[in-house]
């Protein structure tokens, strides 16, 4: 199973130059790289062409992409064919370029079945290139964008963790900074998986993302057992040295420590136990699987009007079942570990259920409707805006818009987060009608707040609304009277009007004079 993160990690750290090709049903993608950096791509995907680019950027008209086939010129690129006739700005084509290579490498982040290739080369070409993109971005934006899959489990499940390199450190989040802090190459994955207390979704998500940006590696084996490994070998010698002394001693201990006699009886029992309890275990890690949807009275599979003799009695039922000591002792770590933490739920369910205050508050709760993880909407909030505001202050607007608008979805009562979406509206023609809107909303929802009045002041007076501009840059002074912006702003203003006003006095002694000749 291979994935794009995996590839994107080692052609960047690693400097290479080459063409990735990625091919699943039909589509087809080659992204070319210069000493690790993302120079050209290209795609067969229709929504991922040109036209349809710059028709989502609104940089051509509907019309216009309709009759695309009319543009192309086997001789030259679309995009000098446009720019030639008029139709878009270089400074178009170099965002839909852009906004194209992004978009191509994104959309193959959701794949774990595709087939990834990678050819080496020393150089692709020796000329500079025109558009170069940053890959930690996009592995970052790319896996941030994934949903959570089982697949990226099964890639470094049962592997440890080891901190690497820290360069990529600053584009994390607070608590995925702490996840890092708890790795240190002697814990396997599945084991911080367990110990944290932590959505399996974020840390996978997490730890996959660690590993693309290099912050970690990945070994078979903990870190302490593969030192001693090499240690060993120049020690062998200096022991049969010592062999003639010691010639009773070796073997007594060779005997006592794994006999065959011992060996042979102990195989055929654990394949007999293996066969026997296979149904049993499956039976455990689906009931793990479900827990996360069940409620305590599911668990043990009572009715809520049970009594506490019934619930007694399921509880007794399962531990016949499922109860640790049920369980061959010398089953693999993780077997034994899920078939506790199976049992550990069972109990709690047990414990709350049987103790009458506790289920008043338990029956409380489950009365209530189950509300997404807050905390973890927030941050991911917080991640898209920081991407837009990213764009917007690299002059992409419209590509902007789309981050604030996914931040709004995850948590919409931030007024900061409407404050900058309409200031990238305002930006675009298409969206100036909806900027005003959204600079209101913003100042609605905290009109405390000086900026709001400030921004939208700023976005009548460009509307050339004096009046209206004046009005919000006096409310920001009421608020802040030191706000620098609004007083500037105000002093701009009323200078304009002391000039409009002079002119038209200058321009009435003009008419005067001519009339007395």
């Amino acid at each position: 199973m291979e994935h794009i993160g995996q590839f994107l990690r080692e052609i960047h750290f690693e400097k290479k130059s080459g063409c990735l090709a990625f091919k699943r049903k039909g589509i087809q993608k080659y992204l070319f790289f210069q000493r690790g950096v993302l120079v050209i791509a290209k795609s067969t995907q229709p929504q991922e062409l040109l036209g349809e680019v710059l028709l989502k950027l609104g940089r051509i008209s509907v019309d216009t992409f309709t009759n695309i086939d009319l543009y192309i010129d086997p001789m030259e690129s679309l995009g000098k064919t446009l720019i030639k006739k008029g139709l878009i700005t270089q400074g178009d084509l170099n965002d839909g370029l852009m906004f194209q290579m992004r978009e191509i490498t994104l959309n193959i982040f959701p794949f774990f079945d595709g087939k990834l290739g990678f050819q080496e080369r020393k150089e692709i070409d020796k000329k500079k290139f025109e558009y170069m993109m940053d890959v930690p971005d996009l592995i970052e934006e790319g896996i941030r964008r994934m949903d959570f899959t089982p697949q990226l489990q099964k890639l470094i499940g049962d592997k440890y963790p080891v901190p690497h390199k820290k360069e990529c450190l600053d584009r994390l989040t607070q608590e995925e900074k702490d996840l890092l802090a708890t790795i240190d190459g002697k814990t396997s994955s599945e084991e911080l998986a367990h110990s944290m207390g932590v959505m399996p979704e974020f840390f996978w998500k997490s730890l996959y993302l660690f590993y693309c940006l290099s912050l970690i590696d990945i070994k078979r084996a903990r870190v302490e057992e593969e030192v001693p490994e090499k240690e060993e070998k120049p020690k062998k010698p200096p022991v049969r040295k010592r062999k003639k002394a010691r010639k009773k001693a070796v073997p007594k201990k060779k005997e006592e420590e794994v006999p065959e006699e011992v060996r042979k009886e102990e195989r055929k029992p654990s394949v007999e136990i293996d066969e026997k309890l296979k149904e049993k275990i499956s039976e455990v890690e689906k009931l793990k699987n479900d827990i996360p949807k069940l409620d305590f009275y599911q668990i043990l599979n009572v009715p809520r009007t049970a009594s506490q003799k019934e619930v007694k009695k399921a509880y007794f039922e399962l531990a016949r079942n499922y109860h640790p000591d049920r369980f061959d002792r010398d089953l693999p770590a993780e077997i034994r570990e899920m078939v506790e933490e199976v049992f550990g739920i069972i109990t709690s369910a047990f414990q709350t259920l049987t103790n009458e205050e506790e289920k008043q508050g338990y029956d409380a709760k489950l009365a209530k409707p189950a509300e997404p993880d807050r905390k973890e909407l927030d941050n991911q909030a917080d991640i898209k805006f920081r991407q837009g505001r990213n764009l917007f202050s690299r002059g992409k607007y419209e590509e902007s818009l789309v981050f604030f608008e996914e931040a709004i979805k995850l948590r919409s009562n931030k007024a900061s987060f409407y404050l900058h979406l309409a200031r990238a509206e305002a930006k675009v023609p298409a969206f100036q009608e909806k900027a005003e809107e959204d600079f209101i909303k913003a100042i609605d929802m905290e009109p405390w707040q000086a900026d709001g009045y400030v921004a939208l002041g700023e976005f009548y007076a460009k509307e050339g609304l004096s009046v209206k501009a004046k009005k919000h840059f006096k409310k920001a002074l009421e608020i802040e009277p030191e706000h620098a912006d609004a007083r500037k702003a105000l002093g701009s203003e009323e200078g304009s009007e002391k000039k409009k006003g002079l002119k038209g006095i200058i321009k009435g002694l003009g008419k005067k004079k001519k009339r007395k000749s």
